[in-house]
């Protein structure tokens, strides 16, 4: 199959499926010489796991990865950085009678029809799981961008019905890390989680918003024809299990304006730099950064598996009452934060990577 590789400059190639024995990734492009911290690859995958709270799936993993190559005295080779974690919390068990049925809004009949067969373990690749790779390679990711300054936080903006109100500009990672549903807006958060755990008693499930904000990003990423930075962004999130829409900057609250309300003014700051007043462009203008923060929104669905009684057929086209098994989130929103920050890490690295070739 193809479309297992993500970047041009800096390649991650995924593999593995949710109930075999590993998923593991392909990091290529990672420069030589660089320090590798641990405890970040560590810290990310631990806010990406499961089981870490009664909002989340139960399911049991570890999520501890081991690598296999690229890494040498604690530093990069300038090699493929190739890594493996092992799923030890399998209970493939749990979706033998999902063998002959598919799912609604899963992937299990497109699979199929394309594929000709499908493992029905979870949903075998097209699972959620194989986001803990995702999160992996984007720790690397983040290690390239901290010395240009570049920070990315991303948070729970949105709950269902419940929305939250945000200042990016006071914005900080131990505020987002503040409650198990990961919003800032404390308020908000005490609402969000009532509601999920209420919709988790009733076997159903919920969508939700995640935004995201990356400052001090430098002029110039982005290619301004097929490439544009915020293109390759919303490729990025939208290859997301569960996400279903993509805005940045004023997105589709933009439309209601007027060009002359909307356009960001250009000045010169205090230090003498060439800036714009307002940010209603999210950080990117023709398709390259501004150097203004970039900020977006992504929005997932509700999580499709609920042990909720619900109509199906079968693969001969019976019709089936369907009862979900296993473990699942009731909201993915959550445990999706480190996923949308290791996504928009892996892209704007591989740009600035791309810079380095793209002028003399």
């Amino acid at each position: 199959m193809a479309g297992n590789t993500f970047g041009v400059m800096l390649r991650l190639t995924t593999f593995g499926e949710s109930h075999g024995q590993v998923v593991g990734g392909v990091l290529d492009g990672f420069p030589a010489g660089i320090v590798i911290d641990f405890s970040l690859i560590e810290k990310d995958l631990m806010r990406r796991k499961p089981g870490q709270s009664s909002i989340s799936s139960s399911r049991d993993e570890t999520d501890t990865v081991e690598f296999l190559s690229g890494i040498f005295e604690g530093k990069s080779l300038g090699s493929p950085i190739a890594f493996v974690i092992k799923n030890k919390d399998t209970r493939p068990g749990d979706y033998d009678n999902l063998k002959d049925v598919y799912r609604p809004s899963h992937a299990d009949f497109t699979w199929e029809k394309k594929y000709g067969l499908r493992d029905h373990r979870g949903g075998g690749r097209s699972s959620a799981r194989e986001t803990a790779v995702r999160v992996a390679a984007g720790a690397f990711a983040k290690m390239l961008l901290k010395p240009l300054g570049v920070e990315i936080i991303a948070w729970v903006s949105g709950v269902g019905p419940i929305t939250s109100m945000v200042d990016i500009n006071l914005l900080t990672a131990d505020l987002v890390e503040s409650n198990t549903v990961r919003c800032p807006d404390r308020q908000s958060a005490v609402k969000m989680i009532a509601y999920i755990e209420n919709l988790r008693k009733a076997h159903d499930s919920t969508g939700g918003v995640v935004s995201c904000v990356a400052r001090g990003v430098p002029q110039g990423l982005g290619e301004p024809v097929f490439d544009k930075l915020q293109a390759d962004l919303g490729k990025a999130m939208l290859s997301i299990n569960a996400a279903k829409g993509f805005e940045y900057g004023s997105g589709f609250g933009g439309t209601a304006m007027l060009g002359s309300e909307h356009n960001d003014a250009f000045t010169v700051d205090t230090q003498g730099e060439i800036t714009t007043l307002t940010n209603r462009s999210g950080g990117i203008l023709g398709g390259i950064s501004n150097g203004q923060p970039i900020y977006f929104n992504v929005a997932f669905k509700p999580v499709a598996s609920i042990s909720m009684e619900q109509s199906t057929v079968d693969i001969k086209g019976n019709p089936v009452l369907l009862k979900v098994g296993g473990r699942h989130d009731p909201c993915v929103v959550p445990r999706a934060v480190p996923i949308v920050e290791a996504m928009t890490a892996l892209t704007l690295a591989d740009h600035m990577l791309r810079n380095k070739v793209s002028r003399m």
